[in-house]
This record gives structure tokens, sequence and C-alpha cells, in this order.
């Protein structure tokens, strides 16, 4: 306890300090009279008040929250009947895979 008596001297110079800033901050502070504060006060009320613009974008709907880690679903295309028209169906060849080069394990 003797050995933080050296604060002390810190923190009455801390508390003065702010006990004298309270007292001055409110010298600054002068009293408006009624009639000033009432015009104010209609002046703001009858202001319109201002709107805040829109976004470009609407607001995304929230995600679930399920613990479970989801891959994002991704747009696939589809195959309309008569896109096609003229042009043949290209067809790959699917090669079996060889049985020597196959490292797969089984």
């Amino acid at each position: 306890m003797e050995i933080l008596f050296w604060l002390l001297p810190a923190a009455v110079l801390t508390l003065a300090s702010m006990a004298w800033v309270a007292w001055w901050g409110r010298e600054g502070r002068g009293q408006v009279d009624r009639e000033t504060a009432a015009r104010r006060l209609g002046e703001a009320l009858t202001r319109e008040q201002r709107s805040r613009p829109g976004y470009a974008a609407p607001e995304r709907a929230p995600e679930r929250h399920t613990g479970v880690a989801l891959r994002a679903s991704q747009a696939r295309p589809s195959v309309v009947a008569g896109d096609a028209g003229d042009a043949p169906a290209a067809e790959v060849p699917v090669e079996a895979p060889d049985a020597t080069g196959d490292r797969r394990a089984s």
C-alpha cells in the first residue's frame, strides 16, 4: 500500500482539473429566453423532414443459418428442344479406362 503513495499527487491533480473544467464549462452555457426557444421549436417542427435516398439494389433476403456448410447453387443451362435445329449433335467417343493406367482404389 505504501508503494502506491506516489500515485496520490497525480490523482489529486486529475480530480482538481476535472472539477475546474466542469465548473469552467458551465459558464459558456447561457440561458435562452422562452420566446426564442419557442420560436426555434416551432421552426424545427414546421420544417419538412428530409427523406433518405433509396438504394439501387433491393435488400437481400437473410440467409438461413443451419450450422451446415452448403455450396451455393449454380444456375445450370437447360436444353430447349428446337434450339439446335439443323446442327447435328457432336458425338464424343468415350474411352474405357485402361486397366494398366487406372490408379484408382477399388
